[in-house]
């Protein structure tokens, strides 16, 4: 039996060697964040099993999907990993976000078209959005996150996605101290002096760029420009969010970006 020694300490030598180095982990430095920077959020545009389907066996995946009836939330990836969920991306000036974001979906069909090809959207479910804030509030507290952190897919990827469209209740996240909304009083006095001279195009793209969007800096208000105020509109303003610029859209864009000054 004493001849099997030799081999054994042999075996307890190699798992030892091939547990990894030995990492002092005494001393810790104060200058650190989370790498996760943002959290994006969907709409799935089809039902539950389909986009479990897709989630996890598909090209593309979210770190959480949350269901509408009933309302639930499913972990598909954990939070230390990278999920497919943004694709091409900018946000801030970061760019290619799922290295650097959480990506929520939720269980919503998007829209339908109507006989006259007009968009007829989906709403979502309040008990849904309840799980969301819950969610929202855990991630945010967790990663040290801002309430400019909270991004729809619209913003990150303007000129291809729509995602979560204009009736997702933005209102509900900035009730729950989530995100940043505008004071109502102030934007009626800006509206006010933007009715008698609206800003130019290169003043709106300006101005978007410095609430993070990627916005052309042409001078124009080309498509891609409105498609960018489209996007901010479905945050803001979504009774009419047809990307023209307007007194009401300059004198959003303009409260919210001093409330972040100050």
């Amino acid at each position: 039996m004493t001849r099997f020694l030799p081999l054994a300490l042999f075996l307890l030598l190699l798992a030892g060697c091939s547990s990894g180095p030995h990492i002092d982990k005494r001393y810790v430095s104060a200058n650190h964040d989370s790498r996760e920077q943002f959290i994006v959020l969907h709409y799935t545009s089809t039902g539950f099993e389909q986009s479990v389907k897709l989630l996890t066996h598909g090209e593309v995946s979210a770190h959480y999907l949350i269901d509408r009836d009933p309302a639930r939330i499913y972990q598909l990836v954990d939070e230390n990993r990278r999920a497919w969920h943004a694709g091409e991306s900018t946000w801030n000036g970061r760019t290619w976000l799922n290295s650097s974001s959480i990506g929520i979906e939720m269980i919503n069909p998007g829209y339908r078209l109507n006989e006259d090809g007009q968009r007829v959207w989906y709403p979502y479910a309040d008990a849904q959005i309840d799980e969301l804030i819950v969610l929202l509030k855990d991630i945010m507290q967790r990663h040290g996150l801002g309430p400019d952190a909270v991004v729809g897919h619209s913003d990150i990827a303007p000129q291809r996605k729509v995602d979560p469209g204009p009736l997702f209740p933005w209102k509900r996240l900035a009730d729950a101290g989530l995100i940043r909304w505008p004071d109502a009083a102030s934007v009626e006095r800006a509206q006010a002096v933007y009715a008698n001279g609206l800003p130019d195009a290169t003043w709106f793209q300006g101005e978007l760029a410095k609430f993070g969007y990627d916005v052309p800096r042409t001078g124009l208000f080309d498509e891609q420009t409105r498609n960018v105020i489209a996007a901010f509109q479905m945050r803001y303003r979504q009774q009419r969010y047809d990307g023209q610029a307007d007194a009401e859209t300059a004198a959003l864009l303009w409260v919210l970006n001093n409330s972040r000054r100050s």
